[in-house]
């Protein structure tokens, strides 16, 4: 099995990649691939240029083995829609299975997602949960958990999708929201994120004063 990290990674931060780490290690999943998004369908437009982006992916994660990164987004025009990038990943590697991670806050929002009944078809969604953050407990949302989660993780490993499993990780309150605002403030972002990506934010001028959005 292999895990897929989407996001804008606008920039990315610890709190993008220990949690990913924990599940990979929980899960004992061959890799943790980070797909940034193109055009997100969600959100404003990132700050920083897609080069720029995959830049401070590919520092972040140089010398980690257990993660890699895809460009497939950038590749396609149109909104970065999850269930296009996972149809395209299920036509490459047919039976493997994948786990699409998604944190608890961004999956109670599920029920926006593009044709979001369909995801399952393509993956498995492992849920990183933390306390505090407790899921739907009724809704369209909370029946679609109802069908498809199972409370053990050698569930997942007999199947190519089509599950929904819970993961504890570690609560990691840090944001690319946060950590602009703090750069545009003129104070520092240290230990929010790795230091190379730091570097890298540092060398090219980015989220100074003046030039964040929302």
């Amino acid at each position: 099995m292999i895990g897929i990290l989407g996001g804008t990674f606008d920039p990315v931060h610890y709190g993008h990649l220990r949690p990913a780490l924990e599940v990979q290690q929980a899960l004992g999943l061959a890799e943790i691939r980070c797909i940034p998004s193109h055009v997100p369908p969600h959100r404003s437009q990132p700050e920083a240029t897609p080069q720029q982006r995959l830049a401070m992916l590919q520092a972040a994660v140089a010398d980690d083995a257990a993660f890699t990164i895809d460009t497939r987004e950038f590749e396609r025009e149109g909104p970065s829609y999850t269930l296009d990038t996972l149809g395209s990943l299920r036509e490459e590697m047919g039976a493997t299975g994948l786990c699409l991670l998604v944190g608890m806050d961004a999956f109670r929002g599920f029920t926006s997602w593009h044709r979001w009944r369909e995801i399952t078809d393509f993956a498995h969604i492992v849920v990183m949960t933390r306390p505090g953050a407790p899921p739907p407990a009724e809704g369209e949302l909370a029946d679609f958990i109802a069908l498809h989660r199972v409370t053990e993780a050698d569930a997942l490993k007999g199947r190519a999708s089509g599950l929904i499993f819970y993961q504890p990780v570690s609560q990691l309150d840090i944001s690319g929201t946060r950590i602009r605002k703090l750069l545009a403030s003129g104070q520092r972002a240290d230990y929010l994120l790795p230091a190379p990506v730091l570097e890298f934010i540092r060398s090219e001028g980015l989220y100074a004063a003046g030039t964040q959005h929302d």
